[in-house]
Parts: C-alpha cells; structure tokens; sequence
C-alpha cells in the first residue's frame, strides 16, 4: 500500500495507472474509519483494479465552535484498516497541499447547499464540495463510493459531478448501523454511555416516520411533530432539524405523494449526530 502525501507524487501514480488501463474506485474520508467506511471501501475493492482512499480533516468545513479541534484523528489505526482492506493507495495530504498560499477558489452548489444542514452551517458545504472536486481532479477516479448516512452531501456532490461534467460515476453505499440502530459515525467516540443509549431514538423516530407513511398519512407536518415527541422523551436530545424532502432538490414536502427523504439533527450534548431514511412510495393508501 502506498501513503501519498503531495499532489506533485500522487498524480504520477494514477497516470501510470490509468495507461495500464486499470479502474480506479476512490473512497474520500476525514479519517477515523469505522465499518461504514470500511464497506465503501470493500464495495470499492470488489468493482475496481485500484482502490483509493483520502485522508484528510477539511479544516474549511468546521464552523466557529465546532469540533475540529476534538475530531478524532487515529491515523495508524486508519492505516492498519486500509492495509488491511487492500487498498492500494492512501491520499494523505495536509492543509498546505490542499489550501496553498493565496487559494481562493472555491465550489458551490447553489440552493442544496443551504438546506437542511447547509441552514445553520453557512459555507459548509461550499467547502465539502471545493475539497471533493480538487480530490476527483487528482486521484480521476471511474467510481466515486460515498456513504448514505451523509445523504445531503452525497446530493450535493453528485449534482456538482453533474452539472461539471466530471467523468466519474457516484455509488451511495447504504448505512452502516450498530446492533440497536445507531448509525456509524465517526462522533459516535464524543458520547458517553447514557448519550449512546439515548441517542438509539433517531432510529426509532425514523422507523415511526416509515410506520406512518406505509399507513398512509401524507401530512409531512404530522409525521414530524410525532417524531419530534419520540425524539423529546430523551433528556439530552436537542433537535437541530426534523426534515421530510424531495430527494432530488431538498426542498420540504408539506404532503407526501412521492419518494422523500427523511432526515434529521440531533445534539446529545455537544455531539451533534445526523440520520436519514428513503421512503420509498408506491402506493399509498388514501
């Protein structure tokens, strides 16, 4: 496995690889790699010659009081996974080589990028989009692997691949759960004990969401003060936002007559988790 810590050695590298005419399937992470990682990663193995993973903490996508400082950063135990995974090459660059002297350039993706998350994370995702457009760039990848739990980021880059005509195709790879619901995240280490357990609603309230939908209740407005009260009965749960949306441009759905995404923001204490679910539409009863 080789670890890559300049663009200048990297690019040669996936030049050699593409004139062998080898796939290349990229994974881009912040480090911490937990299995939900580690199955993008192996999806990643299964459908490509060379596996890429990034491994990089985007300082410009922390806003002021948020946890960059306290972001887990277990770089020899993210090295042991990947060798262990048999990825081929980890991208491990710092903040210079990402942000050079006088960067001003940046990427954005206009109205998704201010919804949900993007309402109380000015900039947020102008950052996460300008860091994976400078990665696809470098590593050129065939296939883009990215993880479902992020679904607002996962939109937001496959419109920019979109709209920028980047040659790579995107897999959204499904959410990684603990045994008792808990999505796999990487702030998951922030909670203690009592949080961990509390934290199990967001599963619970997106099941009862799913539970009033196959019901047959369209009213997005009902179904999200039923959640709101599930999610309350937790003492250390503040709600940042309970969302049903269009799956496509985010927008909030007041009646539900389509495929939407459920999503949602919890702290438990200063952790502040995000979970979602597709509802898939069929046929619902009137």
């Amino acid at each position: 496995m080789k670890i890559i810590k300049s663009p200048e050695k990297l690019t040669p590298i996936i030049k050699k690889t593409k004139c062998q005419r080898q796939t290349i399937g990229f994974v881009p992470t912040m480090g911490a790699l937990h299995q939900g990682h580690l199955s993008l990663i192996k999806q990643a193995r299964k459908d490509n010659d060379f596996v890429a993973v990034s491994i990089f903490v985007n300082p410009a996508q922390f806003g002021p009081g948020e946890d960059l400082k306290t972001y887990p950063r277990p770089l020899r135990n993210d090295l042991r996974l990947c060798s262990k995974a048999k990825v081929d090459l980890v991208f491990l660059p710092d903040k210079q080589a990402m942000y050079p002297r006088g960067f001003s350039t940046f990427v954005n993706v206009e109205g998704l990028s201010n919804l949900l998350c993007g309402a109380n994370r000015p900039g947020h995702f102008r950052a996460v989009a300008t860091i994976v457009a400078k990665l696809i760039n470098l590593v050129a990848p065939d296939t883009l692997y990215l993880g479902q739990k992020d679904a607002q980021q996962a939109i937001i880059i496959s419109r920019m691949i979109k709209d920028l005509n980047f040659p790579v195709k995107v897999k959204v790879m499904p959410i990684l759960r603990q045994k008792d619901g808990l999505a796999l995240s990487s702030r998951n280490i922030h909670l203690n004990k009592t949080q961990k357990l509390e934290a199990v609603v967001l599963f619970k309230a997106l099941g009862l969401a799913e539970s009033l939908i196959s019901l047959g209740l369209r009213d997005a407005g009902r179904i999200i003060s039923r959640m709101k009260g599930l999610i309350l009965k937790s003492k250390q749960a503040k709600i940042d936002y309970i969302s049903i949306v269009d799956l496509e441009t985010l927008c909030a759905l007041k009646k539900i007559n389509q495929s939407c995404l459920v999503a949602l923001a919890v702290k438990f204490g200063k952790t502040r988790l995000i979970d979602n679910r597709v509802m898939i539409i069929r046929c619902l009863k009137k």
